[in-house]
């Protein structure tokens, strides 16, 4: 029979597997300087041409490189409600709060570095980021009301932190500027890390509650949406980046659902109540309906690619 614990209890009882995946990531973490990643010549050419205000012809980046970067960044920026949710959430006591405070610097390098990036290379308009930055931060981030405290949140930020890699990685990729893409598989390193982090404390989470764990986890994943959710032009941001192939469904699914409930053994293990088991039912259909929908994703976007295509030819012909 499977028993029910309190948040206390749950941290308490994990606490051992977070002080030893703590000192885990400490020994491979690697420290890095944000200014070690930014072209500081550029904005000194920038200076002496004289004038304040941006110009578009001095951006180097294509329209889906600004927009993955903006996104990026006003995700990151958000850092002080993320902060705020997880101490909230994990304690800010012993092996829970040096990890909290540690993860916290590590993702304030983050933004601090693409800022930095962007304002010197010219790359968007300082102006209007920060204008879509004070709106962002002033929103802020909160979990749901339906949320039941740490469950729910350390499932929700090991998807999180994975969907961030891929984002970041392959923002790099379509930069085509080796210092962007070096600095973002940089940023995309410590994400990494940070997932496997929470991959391991909720992995022992569905060990030591499997019931409340799975169930939290189906939760988290049928309503999951990115952290950046509530940053101006969201919608019109996400779908660009979908249709180029910065983050879509094919990559939630393949690159960061999938893997991770394999790493699990979500559909394999026999340690589940009847509600756990129910739980995990709602988890099967979710992903059995992720891959149709996919698939529907997959044909629109190839149509729509196909038509711009077509409409670039006769515009050249």
């Amino acid at each position: 029979m499977t028993r029910e614990l309190t948040q206390y209890q749950i941290l308490r009882e994990l606490e051992p597997v977070a002080e030893e995946n703590l000192n885990r990531h400490l020994s491979m973490a690697k420290d890095w300087h944000p200014h070690d990643y930014v072209p500081w010549d550029q904005g000194r050419n920038f200076a002496s041409m004289g004038g304040e205000d941006w110009d578009p012809s001095q951006s180097t980046l294509s329209e889906v490189a600004k927009v993955s970067m903006i996104t990026n960044l006003l995700t990151e920026d958000n850092l002080p409600s993320y902060h705020r949710e997880i101490a909230e959430n994990f304690s800010q006591d012993g092996a829970w709060g040096t990890w909290v405070g540690r993860w916290t610097a590590e993702e304030n390098r983050h933004g601090i570095v693409m800022r930095d990036y962007l304002v010197v290379t010219r790359g968007v308009d300082p102006v209007a980021l920060e204008q879509a930055r004070m709106i962002h931060m002033t929103g802020g981030a909160q979990s749901p009301d339906e949320w039941g405290g740490f469950l729910d949140n350390v499932a929700y930020v090991t998807f999180q932190e994975l969907a961030t890699r891929v984002s970041h990685r392959n923002t790099g990729r379509v930069c085509d500027d080796p210092i962007a893409d070096r600095m973002l598989q940089r940023i995309a390193a410590d994400e990494n890390l940070h997932m496997i982090f929470y991959r391991t404390l909720c992995g022992a989470g569905l060990d030591l509650v499997p019931d409340q764990a799975i169930d939290a986890i189906t939760r988290v994943l049928t309503g999951f949406v990115m952290p950046g959710s509530g940053m101006p032009n969201f919608r019109r941001n996400g779908a660009l980046m979908a249709k180029h192939g910065i983050y879509d469904l094919r990559q939630h699914m393949d690159e960061v659902v999938a893997p991770v409930l394999k790493n699990w053994n979500v559909f394999e293990r026999n340690d589940f109540g009847p509600a756990g088991e129910q739980a995990r039912e709602t988890l099967a259909a979710y992903m059995e309906k992720l891959g149709k929908d996919v698939v529907k994703f997959e044909e629109q976007r190839d149509r729509l690619l196909a038509r711009e295509a077509a409409r670039g030819v006769l515009q050249t012909a």
